[in-house]
């Protein structure tokens, strides 16, 4: 009987579902009920309006599609079902060969084809046909464009939704695309089972803000599995706000025929070159001036990435008071591309591989404090009342990774401030020969601790990048052999903000190595003239202490020959201090910072303020020479081959040297 009742419920919450939105414009969506039907193989069936059975058979060789101008879309029992894309490469969907019995409906909705344009040569744009379970367009929800049989449960009006359930378990099936206006979305749950399309575009996504919508999702739960498969994707200019929400990800399976590649109109999974793994995003950043924001949720993919910016151009990604966890053994946290800013308050990363990957983005870490989360309420329109940012809680962002913290394929820069505390693995900041500026402030109790003892590595790119034309991902890494060669056009002994890789560390006691391996020189990219990729590490401290080796170095790989199923050896590295030869290592010690020295440091340039301080471990000393002439430490600056040594003392049982206060000059 609890069974019965059960399904009577159900039935009318569905029926309900259906009657608000079919009422909302009267007429246009015709019905009818034909009990069963079985489409013979060799044959077609065009229907052309909604029909519902009992039973429907589509024998192997068989058709069912809609009308021209229309797309179908069958449910069974209130679920998004029996439909895969015809080909791989392909972007349309064929209901597959089976028997389909229970609440079993074809809905043929009007066509909803969205453009895109893959970067490259000019060209058409490629057209998505999206079958979505719930359409919003400028004046509101569109029914015609709707699939009321896939709204298993909720309230669906023209301006909101409320307890909405959407479930799937075809392929490249869209919840909700809101392509304009404003929409809410309250306690939405989506489950969707089964490979997305394209998370460029957002088909097979459970929620798409584009067309310069203002959509605010609150309260969501989205568990979605498959490739592709996203749970929110921000596109098109739109203002995006997700709150009080869990969005989940898991890795789907690849067709058997996928070749892994860059093009982004087929593009599903993520390039192996970036020491990674995976086949879905939870979230992605579109389009140009997109905002997005996620606030007091639980945000976790299994692969790939957790939240990314890609195919953008100045979008905005805003994280308050989150959990960001990828929940697999490969992953990042976000990645930022296009002249991305993202922020990252008061959230706790949970990543595998990196918290995150910067293209060219603006990154900032900190706590959620009530002036910068105020601040960004109003800049960015995120539309937090005063009653929710009063009751946010302040919080620090912790981040623990299993292997990296900021990886650098591209050039950006990186504020870390208030009480952010990294704990990584292995290295904190991994910058791959790309121009960067990174400050670091721990007056408020910024930490950065890595497992490895290495804290800034600066290092040649060890992406092969794709093969072209095709851009399939099957190149292969080796590590270069001989000795480097001067680069004629490169200083190494001042720094150049618009070619170096330059941090600040002030108010802050850092542990560990900073190594500068860049062979530098001239070299040709895949696109424009041959140009230096030279790079000096130039390191300011302010006010800070310092203990550890910071060199140039000699680097090579755990192995000298990295293809795609030696994915985790991408970045893997060993350093041998040496001199530079166009890796510069700059040093300034400035506001009373200390320096304690643990391995032999080849620097071309240490500068020392009134007041600076170098000094050694217990039972070591440190010594100091230029172009191999032994030197007083003495505040000034040295120009050169700067090359400071530390040695065991040579007394009984050894004693530590006391900290070397240098003397104030005139």
């Amino acid at each position: 009987m609890a069974r019965r009742n059960r399904f009577i419920a159900i039935a009318v919450t569905v029926l309900a579902v259906a009657v608000l939105l079919l009422a909302l414009v009267p007429g246009v969506l015709a019905q009818q009920f034909i009990g069963s039907k079985t489409v013979a193989a060799g044959t077609t069936w065009v229907v052309d309006q909604t029909t519902r059975m009992n039973v429907l058979v589509v024998e192997l060789g068989a058709t069912v599609k809609a009308a021209d101008g229309s797309i179908l879309t069958l449910t069974v029992n209130g679920v998004e079902t029996g439909q895969a894309l015809i080909t791989t490469i392909a972007m349309d969907t064929a209901i597959k060969p089976g028997t389909y019995m229970g609440d079993v409906v074809l809905t043929p909705a009007a066509s909803n084809l969205v453009a895109y344009a893959a970067p490259g040569p000019p060209g058409p744009p490629i057209m998505f046909p999206f079958r979505q379970a719930v359409y919003v367009g400028a004046g509101g929800m569109v029914p015609e464009k709707s699939v009321p049989a896939a709204v298993k449960a909720g309230q669906v009006t023209s301006l909101f939704a409320r307890n909405l359930e959407l479930y799937s378990t075809g392929e490249a099936f869209t919840g909700v695309y809101v392509a304009g206006g404003s929409y809410t979305l309250t306690n939405p749950r989506i489950s969707f089972v089964g490979n997305g399309r394209s998370d460029f575009i957002g088909l097979g996504t459970g929620i798409v803000a584009t067309g310069g919508s203002r959509v605010v999702v609150d309260g969501a739960d989205i568990l979605n599995k498959g490739v592709a498969r996203a749970a929110v994707i921000a596109d098109g200019g739109a203002n995006l706000l997700v709150k009080n929400s869990r969005l989940v990800t898991q890795n789907g399976v690849l067709p058997v025929d996928y070749v892994p590649t860059i093009d982004t109109s087929q593009m599903r999974s993520v390039p192996w070159m970036l020491g990674l793994s995976g086949n879905v995003r939870c979230t992605n950043l579109l389009g140009t001036n997109t905002k997005a924001t996620y606030v007091n949720s639980y945000i976790a993919s299994e692969g790939w990435g957790v939240m990314s910016t890609d195919g953008c151009t100045t979008p905005t990604l805003t994280a308050i008071n989150d959990t960001i966890a990828v929940t697999g053994e490969d992953g990042y946290g976000s990645y930022g591309i296009g002249d991305a800013t993202e922020y990252f308050l008061g959230c706790t990363m949970d990543v595998a591989t990196y918290a995150t990957i910067s293209r060219g983005s603006f990154l900032h870490y900190g706590d959620s404090d009530k002036a910068t989360v105020a601040g960004l309420n109003q800049s960015l329109g995120i539309g937090l009342t005063e009653a929710e940012l009063a009751a946010l809680p302040v919080r620090n962002t912790i981040v623990n990774s299993r292997r990296n913290g900021i990886m650098w394929h591209g050039g950006g820069t990186l504020d870390i401030t208030g009480g952010t505390v990294f704990n990584t693995k292995e290295t904190v900041f991994v910058d791959k020969a790309q121009v960067i500026k990174v400050t670091v402030d721990g007056s408020k109790g910024a930490q950065l601790n890595a497992g490895n003892g290495v804290l800034f590595q600066l290092m040649d790119d060890d992406d092969p990048g794709p093969v072209f034309p095709a851009m399939t991902n099957t190149g292969v890494y080796s590590d270069p052999t001989g000795q480097a060669k001067p680069d004629i056009t490169h200083v190494i002994y001042s720094a150049n903000p618009e070619a170096d890789a330059v941090a600040t560390f002030s108010n802050i006691t850092l542990m560990g190595d900073f190594y500068n391996s860049t062979r530098g020189g001239i070299m040709q990219g895949p696109f424009g003239p041959p140009a230096s990729v030279s790079r000096n590490l130039v390191l300011t401290f302010e006010n800070a202490k310092v203990t550890g080796t910071i060199t140039a170095s000699n680097a090579v790989h755990k192995q000298a020959t990295i293809g795609a199923a030696d994915y985790k050896q991408i970045g893997a590295i060993t350093n041998t201090a040496t001199a530079p030869v166009n890796n510069g290592v700059l040093v300034n010690l400035t506001k009373g910072s200390t320096w304690v020295v643990t391995g032999t440091s080849y620097l071309s340039r240490l500068d020392l303020a009134p007041g600076s301080t170098i000094a050694a471990p217990a039972g070591f000393s440190v010594s100091l020479t230029l172009g191999g002439k032994p030197m007083l430490f003495k505040a000034g600056s040295y120009i050169g081959q700067v090359v400071l040594t530390v040695k065991p003392l040579s007394v009984f049982g050894g004693t530590s040297l006391k900290p070397m206060t240098l003397p104030a000059t005139n």
